[in-house]
Formats: structure tokens, sequence, C-alpha cells
């Protein structure tokens, strides 16, 4: 299940929402160099957060082989930026462009509850959440962690708190037949989630490399706690104003 839209407008201009997706995609085209070797296993190494190297949980001078012939170098001189640069940088096209896609449907509507500056910062300390969250549950892990899900994923914990209710169109593919279906906020950011719990069990008990899904637990549940001091209640209550005047209604 993808979601390609859902029934929930917006009054503010989502000008950080599309300068986060921008700032993404900047990333990935000059320091990333869209996947070409060997800028996309050099931003990997030097700006991605390696949780080992970062809580000094491995030996310095260990290599971390990264496929294709390639590998990180673990330092003793871990950088504490590599937390914020970490959720800037992809792995490849399809991880860049369904984070941004999801980014673009959950954000614009959150960026919309609290205002651009508060959206920032609570998009910003979301995705440090998720990083917190996936060194805690494997701090010795010398696999890199890349990628904007944090982050996202705690826009999507706000949204299901702030519009459970709203239709949220999905496309569906049952093998070779593709269809689309609406089903509430709550139903799909809630499945999601489970999914992530469910797929994260199995990482505790391993050291592997993959999809760090309690960054995406971690950065879930932190958006939807944190969206309570960080909306804007004057804000909300233009917008509901807004709708009540259009005529509008969210069933």
């Amino acid at each position: 299940m993808f979601p390609i839209r859902d029934d929930n407008p917006t009054f503010l201009k989502p000008v950080v929402t599309l300068g986060l997706i921008a700032a993404n995609v900047l990333m990935w085209v000059f320091v990333q160099g869209m996947g070409s070797e060997p800028l996309l296993s050099n931003s990997v190494c030097s700006l991605g957060l390696i949780p080992a190297e970062l809580l000094h949980r491995v030996t310095p001078g260990m290599e971390i082989p990264l496929g294709r012939g390639l590998a990180c170098v673990i330092t003793d001189q871990a950088s504490w930026y590599t937390v914020v640069t970490s959720m800037f940088l992809h792995g490849g096209w399809l991880h860049l462009i369904g984070n941004m896609w999801f980014l673009w449907v959950f954000g614009n509507n959150i960026e919309d509850s609290m205002g651009h500056g508060r959206f920032l910062f609570f998009y910003i300390l979301t995705g440090l959440a998720a990083a917190s969250a996936q060194m805690a549950v494997d701090p010795a892990s010398p696999i890199p962690m890349v990628g904007a899900s944090g982050a996202v994923s705690g826009v999507m914990g706000a949204y299901i708190v702030l519009y459970p209710r709203v239709r949220v169109h999905m496309l569906i593919f049952l093998g070779f037949f593709i269809t689309t279906i609406g089903v509430r906020a709550w139903l799909m950011l809630g499945y999601w989630f489970l999914l992530q719990i469910v797929g994260g069990i199995p990482a505790v008990a391993s050291e592997g490399g993959g999809v760090a899904f309690w960054a995406h637990a971690g950065g879930f549940v932190a958006g939807a706690t944190l969206i309570f001091l960080f909306r804007d209640r004057e804000l909300m209550a233009r917008r509901n104003q807004a709708l009540a005047w259009s005529g509008w209604r969210i069933r």
C-alpha cells in the first residue's frame, strides 16, 4: 500500500515542507552524486550516523563493508553532526522518492497545524528522537544509518493524533492489478506503525543491516507525543473556522 493523497486541505503555504524536500534532493544530487560511486559511499561513511562509532563501542580502524568492494573505516573521531546530516542522505532513488512522497502527503498538514518555524524544529527533533531510539536498541551497530524516514515517521505520528479520521487514498498493488482505496488515517498509519514494531523485533537480536525499524517507531512515538507541545491552537482554530465557512467536512 502506498499513500497518494489525503482529503485534508491546507491554509498555509508549506514552504518548510517544500524546503526540506528540496534540501534532501540537493544533497542526493550534489553530495551523493545521484547514487554514483565513490560519492555515495563517501557520503554515507562521512555524513551517515554510525552508532558504534559515535558511542565509541567499536575499535577504530575496523572496516565496515558496503558491498561492491567498498567499505567504511571506523575512526575515533566521530562527529556529533552526523546525527543531523544522516537525516538528509539516502541510499538510493527509491529510498529518496518514498521518503519525500510521504513527507509531502503528511507534512503539509502538520506544518499547517503549527506554523513554519515550529514545524522545522519539530521535524529535526523527531529525527533526533528516531536516531536515539535506534541507537538505544543497537548501540554497538557499525552499520551507517541514513535517511529522512525517522523524521518523516515523526510527522506521521503527529498526523494520526491530529487527523485520525481524514481519508487517505492508497495505491494498492495486487499482482498485475493496480487499484486505489480510501481509508481512515488511523487505520493506514496504525497498520504502518504495527509493521515497524513487528519488523523491529528480530533486529533486537541481530546486528545486520537493512531497515532501521526502531528509528521509524521511535520517530512515530516522538511525533505523536510532541504534537501536543508544538501545535498552534490559534492556527488550528482558524483552520477549523475556515473549514466550517467553506462547508468542508472531514468525515
